[in-house]
This record gives structure tokens, sequence and C-alpha cells, in this order.
């Protein structure tokens, strides 16, 4: 029975994603190997927000990063290339998936707030609204370089796999952004059959029966915030006929 539950155990494998190692006497090491683990904050945040808003863009964005990953696996499987320290961990090591990850999302994010987003006036002027979006595209870039970094300080990647890891993530991030929101809205030139085909597929998106069942919307083509303020200030309205 011994024997056999020895042989067992050495059968059974660490889950990569959430399997960290790090330096027990380090604050700061201990700080990345959080850091590092972030990103699996974001699935759940994807699902939740699928569910709760059933916005397409947020819908197209989740199935952008399922894809991404999808393709670094199949990059590491072509290239083959070994981490840093095969101890740390088992897979290849060229792309970093935590870093296209995070390219990924930060790029897809960042191009929506810059192009399309508009957050609702904060009232002290414009100088304030532009720093406001400042701080939330620089909080955006910081945590994808500090995930990306943190692969690097722990040891699970080289400088290059990083790099090229965030590299791609930030053009598939930024490309699907231009493909699924971008070109929709755009002014399409007589003969530009490929951005009509991307046009009705957009519009086929929300409109067919399966979506017009689970009430999948385009908020960004009816308001510049998505709907937020407008539905704020229909529920502020019912709240204070219901309070009088």
């Amino acid at each position: 029975m011994g024997a056999t539950s020895t042989d067992a155990s050495l059968m059974k494998a660490s889950l990569d994603l959430t399997h960290v190692l790090y330096d027990d006497d380090s604050f700061t090491s201990w700080a990345l190997a959080m850091v590092t683990l972030s990103p699996i904050l974001l699935m759940a945040s994807y699902a939740s927000l699928a569910v709760q808003t059933r916005e397409i863009l947020v819908i197209n964005m989740w199935a952008g990063q399922l894809a991404s990953e999808t393709f670094n696996f199949v990059l590491k499987q072509i290239f083959k290339e070994p981490r840093p320290d095969t101890a740390l961990g088992e897979g290849y090591g060229f792309p970093s998936s935590h870093s296209q990850w995070m390219g990924y999302f930060a790029s897809f994010l960042m191009f929506h707030l810059l192009y399309q987003h508009r957050f609702t006036p904060s009232g002290y002027g414009t100088t304030i609204d532009r720093l406001w979006l400042a701080i939330v595209c620089a909080g955006l870039a910081s945590w994808a370089g500090a995930v990306a970094y943190s692969r690097f300080a722990l040891g699970y990647h080289a400088p290059h796999q990083v790099g090229w890891g965030a590299l791609i993530g930030v053009l598939l991030g930024s490309g699907w952004y231009y493909v699924t929101e971008v070109v929709p809205r755009a002014k399409s030139p007589s003969g530009a059959i490929v951005v009509e085909w991307v046009k009705a597929l957009r519009g086929w998106e929300v409109d067919n029966a399966l979506s017009r069942w689970v009430g999948v919307r385009d908020g960004w083509a009816v308001w510049a915030d998505g709907g937020r303020e407008a539905e704020w200030r229909e529920w502020r309205r019912l709240y204070d006929r219901k309070s009088a």
C-alpha cells in the first residue's frame, strides 16, 4: 500500500495557473507573487460583466482574450523554448502567457477608453476629466507592466519571453479592438466589401434571435458612456418617486 501511495503522489502535477514559488523571506517577492496571480481575477470579471451587462463589447473582448490564450499555447508548441529555470514549473516559456494576457487586456481596454468611451464629466473642467482618463490608462499600463515584470523577477521567464509576450498581447488586443469596435462604426468607402461584412456581422451579433432572447446590447452605439449615466438617472427618478 505504501509503495502504491508513493507512486500515485509522484504522478501528480502542479496547476501552473495558481502555483507560484517565491522567496518567503522577502516581502517584495511575496508582493510579486500576488501580482503574478492577479490576471486570474479577470476571468471572473469577464464572466460577471458579460452576465450582468450583456454588452457585446464585453463578450467580444472576452472571446478575444480566450483566442489570445489559445494562440499563446500554439506558439509555445511551435517554439518549444524552455523556461530559464525548469525547476520552477513545467511547460514552455516562449512567449510568456501572463505577459500576453495582460498586454491584450490593457491595450484593448485603453483603446476603448481613448477612442470610444466617455466618462461622465466631473464638473470641475476638462483638465480634471482628462487627468482622470490619464490616471486610469496609466493604472492599466502599470498593472500589465507589473505582471510582466513579476514573471521575470520570480524566474519564470527570460526578458525576451516576457517582452515578446507583452508585444504579441498588445498587437492582438489593439487589432481585435479595431476589428470589433472601430471598423463596425466607421464610414465605409464605396466597394469596401470586408468593412461591410464586418458591419453586417456586428449587426447580427446583437440582432439574432438568441441575442434578443438573452438581451445582448451595444450600449456604446447609443450612449457615449455605454449607458451608465442614463441608467443611473432612470434609477434615481424611479427611486425618488417611490420614496416620495
